[in-house]
């Protein structure tokens, strides 16, 4: 389930709290070093500076050495601390999703013109599309395949289900994207009785918003 900014915020300064707190304790360092490590790999994206860089660091942890993590401590405490301090700043958001965000907000809007110009069925469609390409570009976000062992592409829905067990978002958006997937299979079949316009609208806005949300 991701998480927003201030609840991530809050969870790396209660483990950076029980550095300060902490005793020569052997066992105590080994917890706390291993929950620092535990919240760098859960909360820093794929492929950023903080995760390559923990990797550097982990044999102290499977060290089990009391002397061997205490030299690690500070370095692993440093990068959660920088690793909270861009997520306060609000850098985390990469280059790549600003320039998704863009591209499937050209669409969208042709989307949103063609549903106030009466072709509810086109903005159904485009609005899917976009939905659909999202989930592909999350998936390579979260290190997930979308292209089957036959070498054929996966279908959205099975996207979906990875994503949200992937964590990639909560259970209560997989169902959305459900129901949005299968608004789009009803225009794209000709199904055109079994939804409305204002079911459209309500797709295009909440795609958007799940979109902004959930960047990738």
């Amino acid at each position: 389930m991701p998480l927003d900014q201030k609840a991530i915020i809050k969870q790396i300064d209660d483990i950076l709290s029980r550095v300060k707190r902490m005793y020569n304790d052997e066992a105590e360092i080994a917890m706390v070093y291993a929950m620092m490590v535990s919240a760098i790999h859960r909360l820093s994206p794929p492929g950023s500076i903080y995760a390559v860089s923990l990797r550097g660091h982990e044999e102290a942890l499977a060290n089990h050495s009391a002397v061997a993590l205490s030299r690690g401590l500070d370095t692993v405490s440093g990068m959660l601390a920088g690793l909270r301090s861009e997520y306060e700043a609000g850098y985390l958001q990469s280059v790549a999703e600003l320039v998704h965000a863009d591209i499937f907000a050209d669409f969208l809007e042709m989307a949103d013109y063609l549903l106030q110009q009466g072709y509810r069925d086109s903005a159904a469609v485009i609005t899917g599309s976009v939905l659909e390409s999202h989930l592909r570009t999350l998936c390579d976000k979260h290190g997930l395949a979308v292209i089957k062992s036959d070498g054929k592409p996966k279908k959205a829905d099975a996207l979906n289900s990875e994503l949200a067990a992937a964590g990639a978002y909560n259970m209560l958006d997989q169902k959305s994207v459900t129901a949005w997937l299968d608004l789009r299979n009803k225009a794209a079949h000709g199904n055109y009785t079994e939804y409305t316009k204002e079911q459209v609208l309500l797709m295009l806005e909440n795609v958007r918003n799940f979109i902004s949300r959930i960047p990738a």
